[in-house]
């Protein structure tokens, strides 16, 4: 359930199930649109997002794993240890906001999900019907909705 700040601007936080920031389980949405189900297509993103199927996580998680290996963060002294699962890149990264994609035909959910890892790089991913469509820095570059 999104817990909103600010209706006519879109802004509001909801507790991850999964994902967490730096201060715990709390991350901000932001959706807003000409669509007057802008509110319910924002609650069905954020209900999709904390029931993500564990194999998108393994998929999210591999690829953010990738990602801090490629060594492309501003941390050059950051070196990822050998992690003992995939879920562990979690603990070397944390993510603060979800945004809607608003601009979807067939009410598809789709969203961004913005963070940033240990080794000093934006990362986040885009999720459209549950599935991974990208996974690092250039996330919001999916969004039809900018």
């Amino acid at each position: 359930m999104i817990r909103w700040k600010q209706q006519e601007t879109g802004e509001g936080e909801f507790d991850s199930q999964f994902f967490r920031n730096e201060d715990g389980n709390t991350l901000c949405v932001y959706a807003n649109g000409d669509s007057p189900d802008w509110m319910e297509c924002a609650e069905r993103c954020v209900e999709a997002f904390n029931h993500l199927p564990d194999a998108v996580i393994q998929e999210i998680c591999k690829q953010l794993t990738d990602c801090a290996q490629a060594g492309d963060g501003l941390e050059e002294a950051f070196e990822l240890p050998p992690l003992e699962s995939p879920q562990a890149i979690l603990e070397y990264c944390w993510f603060v906001a979800l945004y809607v994609d608003l601009e979807n035909e067939d009410d598809e959910i789709a969203y961004a999900v913005e963070g940033e890892g240990e080794w000093g790089e934006n990362i986040g991913f885009y999720i459209q019907n549950n599935r991974v469509v990208y996974v690092g820095p250039d996330y919001l570059t999916y969004m039809k909705n900018g």
